[in-house]
């Protein structure tokens, strides 16, 4: 028995600090192969679309990365046929962020309050779903006739857009509030204004806040639609004057800077995200990167 204690071998027991050191360095190395495979698969994109473009297609109609990164530099260096690259940029950020404020702050408040009141949730239910049945691009063009060619035009479309992106999650979100909890604020005396804030807002956060992802992307398509529909400046109309002049390479390009400026904007909503629910359990792995 003494030979065999003997033979066994012996472990080495890590410490904290060592422990805490080896997961952040596995974390890394995860990290770095998965930023590399990304973009490995855009380089394989981009490269397979730059030989077809050369040898098969015509880039005419479809372009191709290496003259869509021309007319990128073109803009930011040159500027447009309708002035700085940075004004237009401007010009639809301003009228989505805009509309997307607007739109959040009423589709959060109905939302909240009509997911409280059940009657008047029933009454009022058929006007919402019509006006949520009807074609945005009919509003955009409706908006324009109204409010003409400059900011309110593009605000209203992005505010139609997005009010019914949040009204729905905040409406579930305060339905989803557990009666028991409400019943029991209500015997300790809460009013209804302290219920509502204290418990239902709290509660619809995560809603809420959820459903913020998807209405910038809407805010942006909606300030987009707008420009496209009739405008003097911005993003939508360079895409749309791209089209009339058949220049692919044109029409790519805004679409990589609404992507990029989508890309941002979801990166600051995840960040305020994280710091606003920083109570709640933390949930790894759990539908993560989908």
């Amino acid at each position: 028995m003494t030979e065999i204690a003997e033979a066994a071998p012996e472990y080495e027991v890590e410490t904290e600090e060592q422990i805490l050191a080896r997961v952040r360095n596995n974390a890394r190395r995860a990290k770095a192969r998965t930023w590399g495979l990304r973009a490995l698969l855009v380089a394989l994109w981009l490269g397979s679309w730059e030989l077809t473009a050369s040898l098969w297609i015509d880039p005419f109609f479809y372009s191709k990365p290496s003259l869509i990164w021309d007319r990128l530099v073109e803009w930011f260096t040159e500027g447009t046929q309708f002035g700085s690259i940075w004004l237009q940029l401007y010009t639809t950020v301003q009228e989505a962020v805009l509309g997307f404020v607007i739109g959040t702050v009423a589709g959060v408040v109905l939302g909240v309050l009509l997911g409280r009141s059940r009657y008047w949730a029933d009454v009022l239910a058929p006007f919402i779903k019509a006006l949520n049945a009807v074609p945005r691009i009919v509003l955009a063009s409706l908006f324009i006739i109204w409010f003409g060619l400059g900011l309110s035009s593009k605000v209203a479309t992005v505010v139609v857009l997005v009010f019914f992106a949040v009204f729905f999650n905040a409406f579930t979100g305060a339905r989803e509030v557990d009666g028991n909890v409400i019943n029991n604020a209500r015997i300790l005396g809460a009013s209804r204004r302290q219920v509502l804030t204290a418990i239902v807002l709290p509660s619809a956060t995560t809603w809420i806040l959820s459903s913020l992802h998807t209405a910038f992307g809407f805010a942006l398509i909606g300030a987009v639609v707008g420009e496209y529909a009739g405008a003097s400046k911005g993003l939508g109309l360079l895409i749309s004057n791209a089209q009339g002049t058949f220049d692919a390479a044109g029409i790519y390009a805004g679409m990589i800077i609404i992507t990029v400026v989508a890309l941002v904007a979801e990166w600051v909503i995840g960040l305020a995200e994280n710091r606003l629910l920083k109570w709640r359990p933390s949930q790894a792995g759990s539908g993560h990167g989908v």
